[in-house]
């Protein structure tokens, strides 16, 4: 059995069938985990959410996923740019969004060792916090209050971790890290306003995973989220997002044998780069 890792699909569903031809993908063998944002912005984004229901695959929410929950529950939060009328429009629907609303928004393998993620970690957690963290918005998003959650979801407050915060600014927090995360300053602030490459940012920032005191560093991550960032690879820290959407590839990468085996497909692009890609 392989395992391969995906990055964000976006709704780009041909590109997605082009790199499971490429890697020789069986579904009654294979296994594939994917890093979120499955849909928006894409072409095809209700047949790309179908499809990905279909398989017995891992998927953590992205930032989009949940905007896509947000979005069919309070039409205020639509965006002009958002493809997603499709899915809410759609008679199967109710069945997509239960189901994508029951994703977690971190997957951890203890035979693999890897962790996957849409966005990074804050400094201040290890793999135990990330997980009851993650756990904690999950248990909102599949309770009866889910709504509540989406109408509270939105902002960049509060900044930076506490164990002592509560309520919304705790699970918007949380949810922020796992969904937004790039930049972040020694402190563990978050930065969520810088989007672009390493280099661009202002100098007290650095990449959520380039800080030497974050409690992470023992743990294996796979994320995604970061199309600026390309195809990023370094001990124990592995990028997915590498800009299928806006004319890059779609990565996939192995993790059943020795190291990390990286697969890209080639893709047109169905959305043109410039400021957007950086918001993605």
């Amino acid at each position: 059995m392989a395992v391969y890792a995906i990055g964000d699909l976006q709704g780009c569903f041909e590109e997605l069938q082009g790199l499971l031809e490429l890697i020789a993908f069986d579904p009654a063998r294979d296994r594939l985990w994917f890093a979120g944002d499955l849909v928006n912005r894409g072409p095809r984004s209700l047949e790309t959410l179908r499809f990905v229901r279909s398989l017995n695959a891992v998927t953590v929410l992205g930032n989009h996923d949940l905007h896509l929950l947000a979005s069919a529950c309070l039409p205020r939060a639509r965006k002009r740019k958002d493809t997603l009328q499709q899915i809410i429009d759609a008679p199967d629907a109710e069945q997509l969004l239960d189901w994508l609303r029951h994703q977690p928004l971190l997957h951890h393998d203890d035979d693999l060792g890897y962790t996957l993620v849409h966005a990074g970690l804050p400094p201040q957690w290890d793999l135990a916090t990330a997980r009851a963290c993650a756990a904690e918005v999950e248990g909102v998003l599949q309770s009866a209050d889910y709504k509540t959650f989406f109408s509270n979801m939105y902002g960049d407050q509060p900044q930076i971790w506490s164990a002592s915060l509560q309520g919304w600014e705790r699970l918007r927090f949380i949810t922020n890290c796992l969904t937004r995360l790039r930049y972040c300053d020694g402190e563990g602030r978050l930065a969520l306003e810088e989007k672009g490459p390493p280099g661009s940012q202002p100098q007290h920032l650095r990449p959520w995973f380039d800080w030497p005191q974050r409690r992470s560093q023992a743990m294996r991550i796979l994320f995604g989220h970061w199309s600026t960032l390309g195809a990023y690879d370094a001990p124990g820290v592995h990028a997915l997002d590498t800009g299928c959407l806006w004319g890059g590839t779609l990565s996939a990468c192995r993790l059943d044998k020795a190291g990390v085996q990286r697969f890209e497909y080639d893709c047109p692009g169905a959305a043109k780069p410039g400021l957007d890609q950086a918001r993605s």
